[in-house]
């Protein structure tokens, strides 16, 4: 058995379930961006050294394979959509307030790209995002989603933005956007 089953040669894929479809449907689009920023939270988790953040990353990629399946299974078909749920929203709710709450993490919107690891965990932030844009667009063409993915999509990108500046917090970087140079309003829940 191979994984070159030449199935989609002709641009459609099958759903959990049975079900094909275009890879260009919209549902496809959500599940396979879900499956980008798995990869490059991976990337982020390998270039950190800090064996927490590691952890924590490591779980949220587990937990992303979950709600990539459950965007990744048809209405219609016969397979169950695997459980993405109001308690896995609230455990990373959890983990923005902790975070957010320590010394200097909120002090200022941040420049991308001053330390590797933060820079890897804004591209991550940044795919998240993308994300989420792509399932509100599955949700707003009618399609049937659980809205914890929305919710769990919606919070992931700001645990990640949180990590980003924990991880430049721990290596003492200061890649914060305003300085005596360059004044102005500092970091807004407007972003």
């Amino acid at each position: 058995m191979s994984i070159a089953t030449k199935r989609g040669d002709t641009g459609e894929t099958s759903l959990a379930g049975g079900v094909r479809t275009s890879k260009g449907h919209l549902r496809v689009q959500a599940y396979g961006t879900v499956d980008e920023l798995n990869t490059f939270m991976g990337l982020a988790r390998v270039m950190t050294d800090d064996a927490d953040v590691k952890a924590l990353v490591k779980r949220l990629q587990r937990e992303l394979f979950s709600v990539g399946s459950a965007l990744a299974t048809a209405p219609t078909g016969t397979k169950k959509e695997p459980p993405v749920t109001a308690e896995m929203v609230e455990a990373l709710t959890s983990e923005v307030h902790r975070i957010e709450a320590l010394d200097g993490i909120l002090a200022d919107w941040s420049i991308p790209g001053e330390h590797p690891g933060s820079a890897a965990f804004d591209v991550a932030r940044t795919v998240c995002r993308r994300a989420e844009r792509q399932v509100v667009r599955l949700i707003e063409s009618g399609e049937p989603v659980n809205p914890q993915i929305l919710a769990y999509l919606n919070r992931l990108s700001d645990l990640l933005w949180l990590v980003g500046r924990l991880v430049e917090q721990q290596a003492g970087v200061n890649a914060r956007l305003r300085n005596e140079k360059t004044p102005g309003a500092r970091w807004s829940r407007a972003w």
